[in-house]
């Protein structure tokens, strides 16, 4: 992977293909850029497609400090403005799919179009919830609350090897990157970035859907809401198939 600093600290990414439009990849939250291989390696074969760690995660550097949906934002577009990656397609998988959205509100002249797969935009979960996750995850068992949170996120459907791998490499994440990261997460005005998106949309659910698309939709006119079959949050990894030819799909509609 290659590595820039910015104000000392390192950011990933891994970078391959040519063609327009440009294509960036997002991860989620406590993940990486490899949860996004599958995407990498497919529209590598056509366009420039750049898969980022973000900070706190991967090959990144982890510095102790706020993580929030507006500082990975930043990072995104300094990263984008110093590789010279101009209008690209941004693509965000969970967090990533918020960060995405995020972006194009406070960025709205940097992307063509966003894809969010099963973002959390609009969740359809009491505050409640949210809050005692906010508290277990900054708590003394933080690790088994992170990793009972995760493996609520697969069903029976879901390969057991892939499953396994997954809740090993997102329980190495460390505590203060994923206790911040689902704070300033928690306190996202989804509803604020959704109104201001301007660009093509397109947000692909898993079988369980974080998001109420109706009123998703009535927010951002634009939006194309799809689902993939047989899969929960991870879709991305467990069938690419469908969630790549969606995508390509899209990408012919502008």
């Amino acid at each position: 992977m290659q590595k820039l600093f910015r104000d000392g600290v390192a950011l990933a990414f891994e970078e391959g293909g040519a063609g327009e439009p440009p294509i960036v990849l997002i991860h989620g939250r406590s993940c990486d850029h490899t949860f996004m291989a599958p995407q990498f390696e497919h529209f590598s074969r056509k366009f420039r497609t750049i898969a980022v760690d973000l900070r706190g995660h991967g090959g990144s550097d982890k510095p102790v400090g706020d993580y929030t949906v507006r500082s990975f934002v930043e990072e995104i577009v300094w990263l984008c403005q110093e590789i010279d990656v101009e209008k690209p397609v941004v693509i965000g998988h969970s967090l990533g799919g918020a960060i995405t959205l995020e972006l194009a509100h406070q960025y709205p002249d940097l992307p063509r179009a966003l894809v969010l797969l099963d973002a959390p935009v609009l969740v359809p979960v009491q505050r409640e919830v949210i809050e005692t996750l906010v508290e277990a995850f900054s708590g003394p068992q933080s690790r088994q609350a992170h990793h009972q949170f995760i493996e609520s996120m697969f069903s029976k459907a879901d390969d057991p090897k892939r499953k396994a791998a997954i809740l090993d490499s997102m329980s190495s994440c460390p505590q203060h990157v994923m206790a911040s990261a689902f704070k300033h997460f928690a306190a996202w005005d989804s509803v604020a970035a959704a109104k201001a998106c301007k660009v093509p949309v397109l947000h692909i659910s898993s079988e369980r859907p974080l998001t109420d698309p109706v009123g998703f939709k009535e927010l951002c006119p634009q939006l194309i809401h799809g689902q993939t079959v047989g899969a929960s949050h991870f879709h991305q990894l467990e069938v690419p198939d469908q969630v790549n030819a969606m995508i390509d799909r899209f990408l012919q509609m502008f």
